[in-house]
């Protein structure tokens, strides 16, 4: 197992990995996201790419054999907190690992960008990913997430403190 870093250089042809993984990932799992699989379908190879070109961010594939079964973003928020996003891990690669992988990958990214804070939005009864995240160290926030619909549920912080 290996984790591959995306870019968006002119020469890299990464894009459609991010797409193929991010497409399964709403698919397989469309309780787990806020974006919806149909909000993707539009845009071609320039979302994409701008996705993969946000600045500042770092996007991750986990490979095993060769074959993309798990990815995860980080994004910066502000001088000193990164964002861990986009988390997913494919049915078949479950319980290998790869999800400790992926959020160590951008736990990593986030100490040598110079964050002291690692913060995620996760969405409430999603109990597999609260549990990884737990698991490595992050915590509830009092902090209110995202409104996800009108009958006032929220998204769930968590915060993790790195040294």
């Amino acid at each position: 197992m290996r984790l591959r870093v995306l870019t968006a250089e002119a020469d890299a042809d990464d894009w459609p990995l991010w797409r193929d993984v991010r497409l399964a990932a709403l698919a397989e799992a469309p309780l787990s996201f806020k974006s919806r699989i149909e909000d993707w379908h539009r845009g071609g190879e320039e979302r994409w790419r701008a996705r993969l070109a946000m600045a500042g961010a770092h996007n991750i594939v986990a490979l095993l054999r060769g074959q993309a079964v798990g990815m995860a973003s980080g994004l910066p928020v502000d001088g000193d907190t990164g964002e861990l996003r986009s988390v997913w891990v494919s049915p078949e690669a479950r319980g290998r690992g790869v999800g400790d992988l992926l959020v160590a990958g951008v736990e990593a990214w986030a100490r040598s960008s110079g964050a002291t804070t690692l913060r995620l939005a996760v969405l409430p009864g999603n109990e597999p990913a609260m549990t990884l995240y737990r698991r490595h160290g992050f915590g509830f926030s009092p902090e209110l997430g995202d409104l996800l619909s009108d009958d006032g549920a929220r998204e769930r912080v968590m915060v993790k403190t790195l040294r």
